[in-house]
């Protein structure tokens, strides 16, 4: 049983990578096998609109033509029980490291069918980790973060399978708040929760991740 996760944030350990971290004990604490990726280490774009993948009767139908750094990981990801995906929130989407990985790995497994349909060959379980600033559901909600998520878990719902997601509000983004201009925090509050809150955030992706080792034993 492998569980594969996909760290979309710049930062090997901080906030995003700690959750995936977490998450991967929790799938280790089932028995599960697992890999973390940071995304950032390695050298590849987005989709370059090759079609390789779509060519009727092509030798890369169904898979990524592209070699690159990414090439072996995502042969890796067809023989996965299941993935984690963890990016923080930029202007609202996730990194741009996440975004061109997410194009490479989803565009090759998409049928132009109508209903769409997957090439992917069998049922596994995705989840998404997010991290960011806002305050929690409701700033989320305002700032229109929540159609983006959602429609992340329904493209990976389509492909894969069962998907969810999993948020980490108000992060502690940084380790020295008087080195930075960002006067609208309140450091000693976002200490506080660091403190309080994120722990709570942790035993969250322990347990999803044991859910989805739970999940793919039995499958």
């Amino acid at each position: 049983m492998k569980i594969m996760a996909f760290n979309g944030s710049p930062r090997k350990k901080w906030n995003t990578a700690t959750l995936l971290e977490k998450a991967l004990e929790g799938a280790a604490s089932q028995g599960a096998e697992s890999e973390l990726i940071h995304l950032y280490d390695l050298h590849y774009q987005g989709c370059i609109s090759c079609f390789a993948c779509k060519t009727r009767g092509g030798k890369s139908y169904g898979r990524c033509a592209v070699k690159d750094d990414l090439a072996p990981l995502l042969e890796k990801v067809a023989q996965a029980d299941a993935l984690l995906l963890g990016s923080p929130v930029y202007f609202g989407n996730v990194t741009g490291e996440m975004r061109s990985f997410l194009e490479r790995l989803m565009y090759p497994y998409t049928v132009y069918a109508d209903p769409p349909q997957s090439l992917f060959p069998r049922k596994i379980k995705t989840g998404f980790i997010y991290t960011m600033n806002v305050t929690g559901e409701a700033q989320m909600k305002e700032r229109g973060f929540g159609p983006i998520l959602d429609l992340n878990k329904a493209v990976l719902q389509r492909i894969f399978g069962a998907s969810e997601y999993l948020c980490s509000f108000d992060t502690y983004q940084f380790d020295d708040y008087t080195k930075v201009v960002a006067d609208r925090f309140d450091p000693n509050k976002k200490a506080q929760r660091r403190k309080e809150i994120f722990p709570q955030d942790c035993a969250k992706a322990f347990d999803l991740g044991a859910s989805f080792a739970r999940s793919a034993a039995l499958a």
